[in-house]
């Protein structure tokens, strides 16, 4: 019995969530392997019920599991509400030790259209963002004061050797089970946390000659990343580098809403979609739920090494795809539009298909 917290937060969340949760269903169906599911609050919808936006029950419910599935937390409603810091992602990921965040871009063939770059430039790309995740300027230490030209603020990136080696270790572990090419990306021709993150990686390098190692600046990586994706197989940066430069990777392969994340290293995975509650489209069945169900198929690879049922739902995923099935974000002409609901079903009927 794998146990997993289920937690969709606000907006979009509460939509695709159930079609990931849907499709977890249907290879427990086809694998014949069980999940227990338990589902709890957090974010603004917690704190509308209960007052807290990590009330008790969730945190027993996350105590309890193995691993969690996410949706999207936040919302214009309580953007400045300070309760709202209980329950962030950024409090979550660091309570759980969850040191690294894996972002995949995967371009489906059925979506090289899709791509706002030529197709030539796109197709075949393939890249894992593993980014820092509980460290860097999001943790340091932070100020706003009053000083004699007006207010000044301050935000402080700080890191360890023992933060830069664990995540630099984890990317090439994952780069020797793909294609051996890890490119760490830095600023250390300005930053002094950059130099020894390099160090750091040249040092890790050495338990690991069969992957291909290079160092590029975070400026020249974002360039690369849109003139030649396909150069690029395991990327492995800092905490802010790695949010902004997983972004634009996700959009190289067509959009946010087909991105999924997994935040691992702890004794609990967290896994979610990366393009938040969007509460512009929220409750209108326009969501796109393929990120959060790829995020599925991450939480049975890392936290239960289930890798059949997880290669289940991706050939789902590129099946429905190539049968011209888009939601409004992916939509192009000669497919078929459908709704957050139906892409859902179409994929989990996909992955009950025998044969």
């Amino acid at each position: 019995m794998y146990k997993i917290a289920v937690l969709p937060g606000d907006g979009i969340g509460t939509e695709v969530v159930p079609q990931a949760v849907l499709v977890i269903k249907a290879v427990s169906e086809k694998f014949d392997c069980s999940f227990e599911m338990r589902e709890g609050l957090i974010g603004g919808s917690a704190l509308e019920k209960t007052g807290s936006a990590l009330p008790q029950e969730t945190q027993d419910i996350i105590a309890g599991s193995q691993a969690i599935l996410f949706g999207a937390m936040g919302g214009t409603k309580w953007d400045r509400d300070p309760r709202m810091a209980q329950g962030s992602l950024l409090a979550l990921r660091k309570s759980l030790g969850a040191f690294a965040n894996i972002r995949p871009a995967y371009l489906y063939q059925a979506l090289e259209n899709a791509s706002p770059l030529k197709r030539e430039l796109v197709s075949g790309t393939d890249i894992l963002v593993v980014r820092e995740n509980t460290g860097g300027l999001y943790f340091g230490e932070k100020k706003r004061e009053e000083g004699e030209n007006g207010p000044r603020a301050f935000d402080t990136m700080v890191y360890s050797h023992r933060e830069v080696e664990r995540v630099a270790r984890m990317a090439f572990e994952l780069a020797r089970n793909r294609r051996k090419k890890l490119t760490s990306v830095d600023k250390a021709n300005v930053l002094m946390c950059s130099r020894l993150w390099r160090e750091v990686v040249i040092e890790v390098s050495k338990s690991f000659p069969d992957v291909e190692l290079e160092h590029l600046y975070v400026d020249n990586c974002a360039m690369q990343i849109v003139r030649a994706p396909r150069q690029f197989d395991v990327i492995v940066t800092e905490n802010t580098f790695g949010d902004i430069l997983s972004d634009e990777a996700a959009m190289v392969v067509g959009s946010l809403g087909l991105m999924p994340s997994a935040s691992i290293g702890g004794k609990i995975g967290l896994y979610e979609p990366v393009h938040g509650s969007a509460p512009d489209i929220a409750g209108q069945d326009k969501a796109n739920p393929i990120a959060a169900i790829l995020s599925a198929a991450m939480l049975l690879r890392y936290s239960f090494n289930l890798n059949a049922e997880a290669q289940a739902i991706e050939k789902a995923v590129g099946k429905v795809l190539d049968l011209g099935y888009r939601t409004a974000d992916i939509m192009e002409d000669g497919c078929r539009l459908v709704g957050t609901r139906e892409m859902g079903n179409l994929i989990a009927r996909e992955i009950t298909v025998k044969g």
